[in-house]
Protein backbone atom coordinates (compact mmCIF):
# COMPACT_ATOMS: atom_id res chain seq x y z
CA UNK A 1 0.00 0.00 0.00
CA UNK A 2 1.41 3.31 -1.04
CA UNK A 3 2.28 5.74 1.69
CA UNK A 4 0.00 8.79 1.49
CA UNK A 5 1.82 11.94 0.57
CA UNK A 6 1.76 14.78 3.02
CA UNK A 7 -0.32 17.71 1.87
CA UNK A 8 1.52 20.99 2.23
CA UNK A 9 -0.80 23.96 2.52
CA UNK A 10 0.66 27.36 1.85
CA UNK A 11 -1.20 30.55 2.61
CA UNK A 12 -0.71 33.96 1.18
CA UNK A 13 -1.84 37.03 3.06
CA UNK A 14 -4.79 38.73 1.37
CA UNK A 15 -3.98 41.79 -0.70
CA UNK A 16 -5.16 44.94 1.06
CA UNK A 17 -7.66 47.06 -0.85
CA UNK A 18 -7.97 50.70 0.17
CA UNK A 19 -11.35 52.38 0.62
CA UNK A 20 -12.21 55.99 -0.14
CA UNK A 21 -15.19 57.13 1.96
CA UNK A 22 -17.59 59.43 0.09
CA UNK A 23 -20.16 60.30 2.75
CA UNK A 24 -18.85 63.82 3.37
CA UNK A 25 -19.14 64.86 -0.29
CA UNK A 26 -20.49 62.77 -3.16
CA UNK A 27 -22.95 60.77 -1.06
CA UNK A 28 -25.04 63.72 0.07
CA UNK A 29 -24.50 65.45 -3.27
CA UNK A 30 -26.06 62.45 -5.04
CA UNK A 31 -28.78 61.63 -2.50
CA UNK A 32 -29.68 64.94 -0.85
CA UNK A 33 -28.90 67.61 -3.49
CA UNK A 34 -25.71 68.64 -1.62
CA UNK A 35 -27.73 70.27 1.14
CA UNK A 36 -26.10 68.74 4.22
CA UNK A 37 -24.59 71.34 6.53
CA UNK A 38 -21.10 71.24 7.97
CA UNK A 39 -22.56 70.95 11.48
CA UNK A 40 -24.40 67.77 10.53
CA UNK A 41 -21.27 66.30 8.95
CA UNK A 42 -18.94 67.10 11.82
CA UNK A 43 -20.36 64.58 14.27
CA UNK A 44 -19.00 61.64 12.29
CA UNK A 45 -15.54 63.04 11.65
CA UNK A 46 -13.73 61.51 14.64
CA UNK A 47 -14.89 58.02 13.67
CA UNK A 48 -14.12 58.59 9.99
CA UNK A 49 -10.63 59.78 10.92
CA UNK A 50 -9.98 56.60 12.93
CA UNK A 51 -11.68 54.03 10.69
CA UNK A 52 -8.66 53.26 8.51
CA UNK A 53 -9.76 54.68 5.15
CA UNK A 54 -7.27 55.17 2.32
CA UNK A 55 -8.77 58.62 1.82
CA UNK A 56 -11.84 60.68 2.71
CA UNK A 57 -13.53 62.69 -0.01
CA UNK A 58 -14.95 65.77 1.67
CA UNK A 59 -14.79 68.80 -0.66
CA UNK A 60 -15.11 69.93 -4.24
CA UNK A 61 -17.74 68.91 -6.73
CA UNK A 62 -20.96 70.82 -6.03
CA UNK A 63 -20.27 71.37 -2.32
CA UNK A 64 -18.53 74.71 -2.88
CA UNK A 65 -21.49 76.09 -4.83
CA UNK A 66 -24.02 74.68 -2.36
CA UNK A 67 -22.25 76.15 0.66
CA UNK A 68 -22.57 79.73 -0.56
CA UNK A 69 -25.83 79.35 -2.52
CA UNK A 70 -28.00 77.52 0.02
CA UNK A 71 -26.24 77.24 3.40
CA UNK A 72 -24.60 80.65 3.93
CA UNK A 73 -21.40 78.76 4.72
CA UNK A 74 -17.87 79.62 3.69
CA UNK A 75 -16.56 76.53 1.82
CA UNK A 76 -13.02 77.31 2.93
CA UNK A 77 -14.14 77.18 6.57
CA UNK A 78 -15.69 73.78 5.84
CA UNK A 79 -12.37 72.52 4.49
CA UNK A 80 -10.40 73.86 7.46
CA UNK A 81 -12.96 72.32 9.81
CA UNK A 82 -12.51 68.89 8.23
CA UNK A 83 -8.74 69.28 8.41
CA UNK A 84 -8.90 70.06 12.12
CA UNK A 85 -11.36 67.25 12.91
CA UNK A 86 -9.59 64.61 10.80
CA UNK A 87 -5.87 65.20 11.36
CA UNK A 88 -4.91 61.64 10.40
CA UNK A 89 -6.97 61.21 7.22
CA UNK A 90 -5.92 61.89 3.65
CA UNK A 91 -8.48 64.50 2.63
CA UNK A 92 -9.59 64.31 -1.01
CA UNK A 93 -11.48 66.63 -3.34
CA UNK A 94 -13.01 66.53 -6.81
CA UNK A 95 -11.61 69.20 -9.16
CA UNK A 96 -12.96 69.85 -12.66
CA UNK A 97 -9.59 70.50 -14.27
CA UNK A 98 -9.47 73.88 -15.98
CA UNK A 99 -13.06 74.52 -14.79
CA UNK A 100 -11.96 74.24 -11.14
CA UNK A 101 -15.31 74.17 -9.30
CA UNK A 102 -17.14 76.54 -11.63
CA UNK A 103 -18.75 76.07 -15.03
CA UNK A 104 -16.27 77.79 -17.33
CA UNK A 105 -12.56 77.58 -18.04
CA UNK A 106 -10.26 79.73 -15.94
CA UNK A 107 -6.97 81.28 -16.91
CA UNK A 108 -3.92 79.37 -15.69
CA UNK A 109 -2.99 81.77 -12.87
CA UNK A 110 -6.45 81.33 -11.33
CA UNK A 111 -5.99 77.55 -11.49
CA UNK A 112 -2.59 77.84 -9.80
CA UNK A 113 -3.93 80.02 -7.01
CA UNK A 114 -6.97 77.86 -6.39
CA UNK A 115 -4.94 74.67 -6.09
CA UNK A 116 -2.34 76.35 -3.87
CA UNK A 117 -4.99 77.73 -1.52
CA UNK A 118 -6.79 74.38 -1.39
CA UNK A 119 -3.51 72.74 -0.37
CA UNK A 120 -2.78 75.48 2.17
CA UNK A 121 -6.21 74.96 3.74
CA UNK A 122 -5.69 71.22 4.19
CA UNK A 123 -6.35 69.30 0.99
CA UNK A 124 -4.14 66.26 0.30
CA UNK A 125 -5.48 64.43 -2.79
CA UNK A 126 -6.85 66.19 -5.86
CA UNK A 127 -8.98 64.02 -8.13
CA UNK A 128 -8.73 65.97 -11.38
CA UNK A 129 -11.16 65.30 -14.23
CA UNK A 130 -12.43 66.92 -17.42
CA UNK A 131 -15.95 66.57 -18.78
CA UNK A 132 -14.60 65.98 -22.30
CA UNK A 133 -11.74 63.66 -21.23
CA UNK A 134 -9.48 66.14 -23.04
CA UNK A 135 -5.97 65.78 -21.53
CA UNK A 136 -5.17 69.40 -22.42
CA UNK A 137 -7.81 70.53 -19.92
CA UNK A 138 -6.19 68.45 -17.18
CA UNK A 139 -2.53 69.21 -17.69
CA UNK A 140 -2.22 72.59 -15.97
CA UNK A 141 -4.33 71.62 -12.95
CA UNK A 142 -2.27 68.44 -12.54
CA UNK A 143 0.94 70.48 -12.71
CA UNK A 144 -0.44 72.90 -10.11
CA UNK A 145 -1.16 70.02 -7.73
CA UNK A 146 2.37 68.67 -8.17
CA UNK A 147 3.82 72.15 -7.62
CA UNK A 148 1.89 72.34 -4.34
CA UNK A 149 3.48 69.07 -3.26
CA UNK A 150 0.19 67.19 -3.16
CA UNK A 151 -1.22 63.96 -4.64
CA UNK A 152 -2.48 64.37 -8.21
CA UNK A 153 -5.06 61.74 -9.17
CA UNK A 154 -5.65 61.73 -12.93
CA UNK A 155 -9.22 60.80 -13.76
CA UNK A 156 -10.82 58.92 -16.65
CA UNK A 157 -14.55 59.63 -17.00
CA UNK A 158 -16.13 56.33 -18.03
CA UNK A 159 -18.84 56.29 -20.65
CA UNK A 160 -20.14 54.06 -23.45
CA UNK A 161 -20.29 54.95 -27.12
CA UNK A 162 -19.18 53.58 -30.49
CA UNK A 163 -15.85 55.41 -30.08
CA UNK A 164 -14.99 54.51 -26.47
CA UNK A 165 -12.76 51.46 -26.13
CA UNK A 166 -10.54 49.77 -23.57
CA UNK A 167 -7.54 50.77 -25.65
CA UNK A 168 -8.65 54.40 -25.59
CA UNK A 169 -8.98 54.41 -21.82
CA UNK A 170 -5.52 52.86 -21.44
CA UNK A 171 -4.09 55.52 -23.74
CA UNK A 172 -5.68 58.26 -21.62
CA UNK A 173 -4.26 56.66 -18.47
CA UNK A 174 -0.81 56.83 -20.04
CA UNK A 175 -1.25 60.49 -20.89
CA UNK A 176 -2.23 61.24 -17.30
CA UNK A 177 0.75 59.32 -15.95
CA UNK A 178 3.01 61.27 -18.29
CA UNK A 179 1.60 64.43 -16.66
CA UNK A 180 2.81 63.15 -13.29
CA UNK A 181 -0.33 61.47 -11.99
CA UNK A 182 0.33 59.77 -8.65
CA UNK A 183 -2.70 57.55 -9.20
CA UNK A 184 -5.44 56.93 -11.75
CA UNK A 185 -9.19 56.96 -11.10
CA UNK A 186 -11.73 55.23 -13.33
CA UNK A 187 -14.78 57.40 -12.61
CA UNK A 188 -18.20 55.94 -13.41
CA UNK A 189 -20.58 58.80 -12.63
CA UNK A 190 -23.71 57.22 -14.17
CA UNK A 191 -23.42 53.59 -12.95
CA UNK A 192 -22.69 52.39 -16.48
CA UNK A 193 -19.61 50.30 -15.62
CA UNK A 194 -20.57 46.63 -15.90
CA UNK A 195 -18.41 43.89 -14.35
CA UNK A 196 -16.58 42.70 -17.47
CA UNK A 197 -15.57 46.16 -18.76
CA UNK A 198 -14.45 47.01 -15.22
CA UNK A 199 -12.18 43.98 -15.25
CA UNK A 200 -10.93 44.60 -18.80
CA UNK A 201 -10.06 48.27 -18.34
CA UNK A 202 -8.38 47.94 -14.93
CA UNK A 203 -6.51 44.82 -16.04
CA UNK A 204 -5.22 46.56 -19.17
CA UNK A 205 -4.08 49.61 -17.22
CA UNK A 206 -2.31 47.47 -14.62
CA UNK A 207 -0.60 45.36 -17.28
CA UNK A 208 0.92 48.47 -18.85
CA UNK A 209 1.35 50.67 -15.75
CA UNK A 210 1.51 48.09 -12.97
CA UNK A 211 3.05 50.29 -10.29
CA UNK A 212 0.37 52.98 -10.63
CA UNK A 213 -2.37 52.97 -7.99
CA UNK A 214 -5.81 52.57 -9.62
CA UNK A 215 -8.98 53.76 -7.89
CA UNK A 216 -12.47 52.84 -9.10
CA UNK A 217 -15.46 55.10 -8.49
CA UNK A 218 -18.98 53.82 -9.22
CA UNK A 219 -22.48 55.03 -8.50
CA UNK A 220 -25.08 52.38 -7.71
CA UNK A 221 -28.07 53.59 -9.71
CA UNK A 222 -28.28 50.69 -12.16
CA UNK A 223 -27.82 48.00 -9.50
CA UNK A 224 -24.84 46.24 -11.11
CA UNK A 225 -21.80 48.09 -9.88
CA UNK A 226 -20.98 46.29 -6.64
CA UNK A 227 -20.19 43.30 -8.83
CA UNK A 228 -18.13 45.66 -10.99
CA UNK A 229 -16.08 46.68 -7.95
CA UNK A 230 -15.29 43.05 -7.18
CA UNK A 231 -14.19 42.39 -10.77
CA UNK A 232 -12.07 45.54 -10.68
CA UNK A 233 -10.30 44.27 -7.54
CA UNK A 234 -9.70 40.91 -9.22
CA UNK A 235 -8.14 42.83 -12.12
CA UNK A 236 -5.77 44.67 -9.78
CA UNK A 237 -7.63 47.78 -8.58
CA UNK A 238 -6.00 49.20 -5.46
CA UNK A 239 -8.72 51.49 -4.05
CA UNK A 240 -12.55 51.42 -4.18
CA UNK A 241 -14.93 54.32 -3.56
CA UNK A 242 -17.85 53.58 -1.22
CA UNK A 243 -20.26 55.39 1.07
CA UNK A 244 -21.34 54.37 4.55
CA UNK A 245 -24.51 52.26 4.43
CA UNK A 246 -26.84 54.87 5.94
CA UNK A 247 -25.97 57.16 3.01
CA UNK A 248 -25.73 54.73 0.11
CA UNK A 249 -27.50 53.09 -2.86
CA UNK A 250 -29.99 54.69 -5.26
CA UNK A 251 -28.13 57.34 -7.28
CA UNK A 252 -25.47 57.27 -4.56
CA UNK A 253 -22.81 54.60 -4.11
CA UNK A 254 -22.26 51.06 -2.91
CA UNK A 255 -22.26 50.66 0.90
CA UNK A 256 -18.89 50.69 2.60
CA UNK A 257 -19.78 47.85 4.96
CA UNK A 258 -21.18 45.71 2.13
CA UNK A 259 -18.00 46.06 0.09
CA UNK A 260 -15.90 45.13 3.13
CA UNK A 261 -18.05 42.01 3.68
CA UNK A 262 -17.98 41.21 -0.05
CA UNK A 263 -14.23 40.72 0.17
CA UNK A 264 -14.49 38.34 3.14
CA UNK A 265 -13.04 34.95 2.25
CA UNK A 266 -11.41 36.19 -0.95
CA UNK A 267 -7.78 36.93 -1.68
CA UNK A 268 -8.46 40.58 -0.82
CA UNK A 269 -9.27 42.48 2.36
CA UNK A 270 -10.36 45.99 3.30
CA UNK A 271 -8.99 46.58 6.77
CA UNK A 272 -11.50 49.01 8.29
CA UNK A 273 -12.54 49.27 11.93
CA UNK A 274 -16.03 47.79 12.12
CA UNK A 275 -16.90 49.60 15.36
CA UNK A 276 -16.08 52.92 13.75
CA UNK A 277 -18.14 52.04 10.67
CA UNK A 278 -21.15 51.27 12.86
CA UNK A 279 -20.76 54.60 14.63
CA UNK A 280 -20.52 56.50 11.34
CA UNK A 281 -23.60 54.78 9.99
CA UNK A 282 -25.55 55.42 13.20
CA UNK A 283 -24.75 59.12 12.96
CA UNK A 284 -26.04 59.47 9.41
CA UNK A 285 -29.05 57.27 10.09
CA UNK A 286 -30.13 59.94 12.57
CA UNK A 287 -29.15 62.89 10.37
CA UNK A 288 -30.57 61.80 7.01
CA UNK A 289 -34.29 62.19 7.84
CA UNK A 290 -33.73 65.90 8.45
CA UNK A 291 -33.14 66.28 4.69
CA UNK A 292 -36.06 64.15 3.49
CA UNK A 293 -37.44 66.90 1.24
CA UNK A 294 -34.23 66.78 -0.83
CA UNK A 295 -34.16 62.99 -1.17
CA UNK A 296 -33.79 61.53 -4.64
CA UNK A 297 -36.75 59.29 -5.49
CA UNK A 298 -34.62 56.99 -7.66
CA UNK A 299 -33.84 53.53 -6.29
CA UNK A 300 -32.75 51.42 -9.27
CA UNK A 301 -32.88 52.63 -12.87
CA UNK A 302 -31.57 50.30 -15.58
CA UNK A 303 -32.87 52.69 -18.23
CA UNK A 304 -29.62 54.59 -17.72
CA UNK A 305 -27.90 51.95 -19.86
CA UNK A 306 -29.93 53.34 -22.79
CA UNK A 307 -30.14 57.04 -21.98
CA UNK A 308 -26.83 57.34 -20.06
CA UNK A 309 -28.49 60.09 -18.03
CA UNK A 310 -27.04 60.37 -14.50
CA UNK A 311 -29.56 60.88 -11.70
CA UNK A 312 -28.61 64.51 -11.07
CA UNK A 313 -28.98 65.31 -14.75
CA UNK A 314 -32.45 63.71 -14.86
CA UNK A 315 -33.69 65.69 -11.86
CA UNK A 316 -32.35 68.90 -13.44
CA UNK A 317 -34.20 68.19 -16.70
CA UNK A 318 -37.42 67.39 -14.81
CA UNK A 319 -37.13 70.71 -12.98
CA UNK A 320 -36.61 72.60 -16.25
CA UNK A 321 -39.64 70.95 -17.83
CA UNK A 322 -41.87 71.65 -14.83
CA UNK A 323 -40.91 75.32 -14.96
CA UNK A 324 -42.02 75.32 -18.61
CA UNK A 325 -45.32 73.52 -17.83
CA UNK A 326 -44.06 70.56 -19.85
CA UNK A 327 -43.59 67.81 -17.28
CA UNK A 328 -45.22 65.39 -19.72
CA UNK A 329 -42.24 65.75 -22.08
CA UNK A 330 -39.74 63.87 -19.88
CA UNK A 331 -39.71 60.70 -21.99
CA UNK A 332 -39.28 62.68 -25.20
CA UNK A 333 -36.35 64.56 -23.70
CA UNK A 334 -34.73 61.35 -22.46
CA UNK A 335 -34.93 60.00 -26.00
CA UNK A 336 -33.41 63.21 -27.35
CA UNK A 337 -30.38 63.25 -25.02
CA UNK A 338 -28.48 60.46 -26.85
CA UNK A 339 -29.19 62.19 -30.18
CA UNK A 340 -27.76 65.49 -28.93
CA UNK A 341 -24.80 63.69 -27.35
CA UNK A 342 -23.99 62.01 -30.66
CA UNK A 343 -24.09 65.37 -32.45
CA UNK A 344 -21.64 66.74 -29.87
CA UNK A 345 -19.15 63.92 -30.50
CA UNK A 346 -20.13 61.58 -27.63
CA UNK A 347 -18.81 63.54 -24.61
CA UNK A 348 -19.15 61.80 -21.23
CA UNK A 349 -22.20 63.12 -19.39
CA UNK A 350 -20.72 64.69 -16.28
CA UNK A 351 -20.66 68.26 -14.94
CA UNK A 352 -20.81 70.53 -16.89
CA UNK A 353 -21.36 68.58 -20.14
CA UNK A 354 -24.35 66.71 -18.69
CA UNK A 355 -26.20 69.93 -17.89
CA UNK A 356 -25.33 71.44 -21.28
CA UNK A 357 -26.43 68.41 -23.32
CA UNK A 358 -29.54 67.93 -21.17
CA UNK A 359 -30.66 71.54 -21.54
CA UNK A 360 -30.20 71.43 -25.30
CA UNK A 361 -32.29 68.25 -25.43
CA UNK A 362 -35.06 70.09 -23.55
CA UNK A 363 -34.86 72.98 -26.03
CA UNK A 364 -34.98 70.60 -29.00
CA UNK A 365 -38.14 68.95 -27.72
CA UNK A 366 -39.84 72.22 -26.76
CA UNK A 367 -38.89 74.43 -29.71
CA UNK A 368 -37.73 72.14 -32.52
CA UNK A 369 -34.33 70.72 -33.50
CA UNK A 370 -31.74 73.38 -32.66
CA UNK A 371 -34.28 76.15 -33.31
CA UNK A 372 -32.87 77.62 -30.11
CA UNK A 373 -29.32 76.83 -29.02
CA UNK A 374 -27.81 77.65 -25.66
CA UNK A 375 -24.54 79.52 -25.68
CA UNK A 376 -22.92 76.68 -23.74
CA UNK A 377 -24.00 74.05 -26.26
CA UNK A 378 -22.72 76.21 -29.10
CA UNK A 379 -19.40 76.41 -27.25
CA UNK A 380 -19.25 72.61 -26.93
CA UNK A 381 -19.92 72.26 -30.66
CA UNK A 382 -17.21 74.79 -31.52
CA UNK A 383 -14.46 73.38 -29.24
CA UNK A 384 -14.57 75.93 -26.43
CA UNK A 385 -14.88 73.16 -23.84
CA UNK A 386 -12.15 71.06 -25.46
CA UNK A 387 -11.84 68.30 -28.02
CA UNK A 388 -14.70 65.80 -28.30
CA UNK A 389 -14.10 62.03 -28.35
CA UNK A 390 -15.57 61.78 -31.89
CA UNK A 391 -16.13 64.23 -34.76
CA UNK A 392 -19.07 66.57 -34.20
CA UNK A 393 -22.08 66.79 -36.53
CA UNK A 394 -21.01 69.28 -39.21
CA UNK A 395 -24.53 70.63 -39.76
CA UNK A 396 -24.97 71.36 -36.05
CA UNK A 397 -21.51 72.95 -35.93
CA UNK A 398 -22.66 75.33 -38.68
CA UNK A 399 -25.77 76.19 -36.67
CA UNK A 400 -23.58 76.84 -33.64
CA UNK A 401 -21.42 79.25 -35.65
CA UNK A 402 -24.50 81.16 -36.77
CA UNK A 403 -26.08 81.15 -33.31
CA UNK A 404 -23.00 82.34 -31.45
CA UNK A 405 -21.15 84.33 -34.11
CA UNK A 406 -18.03 82.41 -33.09
CA UNK A 407 -15.60 80.32 -35.09
CA UNK A 408 -14.51 76.77 -34.18
CA UNK A 409 -11.22 76.36 -32.32
CA UNK A 410 -8.86 73.41 -32.01
CA UNK A 411 -6.44 74.79 -29.40
CA UNK A 412 -6.63 74.31 -25.63
CA UNK A 413 -9.50 76.66 -24.67
CA UNK A 414 -7.59 78.23 -21.77
CA UNK A 415 -4.88 79.36 -24.19
CA UNK A 416 -7.33 81.97 -25.48
CA UNK A 417 -8.01 83.47 -22.04
CA UNK A 418 -6.25 86.71 -21.07
CA UNK A 419 -4.85 87.17 -17.55
CA UNK A 420 -7.81 87.70 -15.21
CA UNK A 421 -6.62 87.46 -11.61
CA UNK A 422 -6.07 91.19 -11.02
CA UNK A 423 -9.48 91.99 -12.51
CA UNK A 424 -11.18 89.39 -10.34
CA UNK A 425 -9.39 90.70 -7.23
CA UNK A 426 -10.42 94.29 -8.01
CA UNK A 427 -14.05 93.35 -8.64
CA UNK A 428 -14.26 91.18 -5.52
CA UNK A 429 -12.68 93.96 -3.43
CA UNK A 430 -15.61 96.27 -4.21
CA UNK A 431 -18.22 93.92 -2.75
CA UNK A 432 -19.77 94.47 0.64
CA UNK A 433 -18.57 91.82 3.08
CA UNK A 434 -15.39 90.95 1.14
CA UNK A 435 -12.80 89.95 3.75
CA UNK A 436 -9.66 90.75 1.75
CA UNK A 437 -8.53 87.13 1.44
CA UNK A 438 -7.41 85.28 -1.65
CA UNK A 439 -10.02 82.66 -0.76
CA UNK A 440 -12.76 85.27 -1.18
CA UNK A 441 -11.38 86.28 -4.58
CA UNK A 442 -11.54 82.63 -5.62
CA UNK A 443 -15.13 82.33 -4.37
CA UNK A 444 -16.02 85.37 -6.46
CA UNK A 445 -14.22 83.88 -9.46
CA UNK A 446 -16.22 80.65 -9.22
CA UNK A 447 -19.67 82.17 -8.73
CA UNK A 448 -19.72 85.99 -9.07
CA UNK A 449 -23.45 86.63 -8.52
CA UNK A 450 -23.84 84.09 -5.72
CA UNK A 451 -20.65 85.30 -4.03
CA UNK A 452 -21.91 88.88 -3.89
CA UNK A 453 -25.01 87.78 -1.97
CA UNK A 454 -23.01 85.43 0.25
CA UNK A 455 -20.40 88.03 1.23
CA UNK A 456 -23.11 90.46 2.31
CA UNK A 457 -24.91 87.86 4.47
CA UNK A 458 -21.93 85.83 5.76
CA UNK A 459 -21.79 87.56 9.13
CA UNK A 460 -25.18 86.07 10.01
CA UNK A 461 -23.55 82.63 10.08
CA UNK A 462 -24.49 79.26 8.57
CA UNK A 463 -28.18 78.62 7.88
CA UNK A 464 -29.07 74.95 7.77
CA UNK A 465 -31.90 73.94 5.43
CA UNK A 466 -32.53 70.74 7.41
CA UNK A 467 -35.83 70.17 9.15
CA UNK A 468 -35.87 69.82 12.90
CA UNK A 469 -36.82 66.32 14.00
CA UNK A 470 -39.43 65.64 16.64
CA UNK A 471 -37.86 65.59 20.07
CA UNK A 472 -37.27 62.18 21.58
CA UNK A 473 -39.11 61.29 24.80
CA UNK A 474 -37.22 62.50 27.88
CA UNK A 475 -34.77 59.97 29.26
CA UNK A 476 -32.17 60.08 31.97
CA UNK A 477 -29.35 60.50 29.46
CA UNK A 478 -30.92 63.53 27.80
CA UNK A 479 -29.03 65.92 30.06
CA UNK A 480 -25.78 64.81 28.44
CA UNK A 481 -26.95 65.96 25.01
CA UNK A 482 -26.11 69.59 25.57
CA UNK A 483 -25.23 71.94 22.75
CA UNK A 484 -21.51 72.16 22.09
CA UNK A 485 -19.47 74.71 20.17
CA UNK A 486 -16.43 74.38 17.97
CA UNK A 487 -14.33 77.38 17.03
CA UNK A 488 -12.23 77.23 13.86
CA UNK A 489 -9.58 79.97 13.61
CA UNK A 490 -7.60 80.90 10.51
CA UNK A 491 -5.42 83.95 9.91
CA UNK A 492 -6.93 85.86 12.80
CA UNK A 493 -10.58 85.09 11.96
CA UNK A 494 -12.72 82.68 13.96
CA UNK A 495 -15.89 80.86 12.92
CA UNK A 496 -17.96 79.19 15.63
CA UNK A 497 -20.22 76.21 14.90
CA UNK A 498 -23.10 75.20 17.16
CA UNK A 499 -23.21 71.41 17.37
CA UNK A 500 -26.52 69.95 18.59
CA UNK A 501 -26.29 66.18 19.24
CA UNK A 502 -29.34 64.19 18.19
CA UNK A 503 -31.22 62.19 20.79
Amino acid sequence: MATPKKTVITTTAPRKVGITELVLRDAHQSLLATRMSTEDLMGACADIDAAGYWSVECWGGATYDSCIRFLNEDPWVRLRTFRRLMPNAQLQMLLRGQNLLGYRHYQDEVVDRFVKKSADNGMDIFRVFDAMNDPRNLQHAMAAVKAAGKHAQGTICYTISPVHTTEGYVKLAGQLIDMGADSICLKDMAALLKPQPAYDIVRAIKEVYGDTVVSVHCHSTTGVTQASLLKAVEAGADVLDTSISAMSLGPGHNPTESVVEMLEGTAYVAELNSDRLRAISAHFKKIRPKYAEFESKTLVDTGIFESQIPGGMLSNMESQLKSMDAADKVEAVMAEVPVVRKAAGYPPLVTPSSQIVGTQAVFNVMFGKYARMTGEFADIMLGYYGASPAPRDAAVVQLAKTSSAKQPIDVRPADLLPPEWSTLATEAGKLAGFDGSEEDVLTYAMFPQVAEKFFSSRAAGPKSVAKELAAAPPVAATAALAEETLAISYEGKTTTFRVKPLA
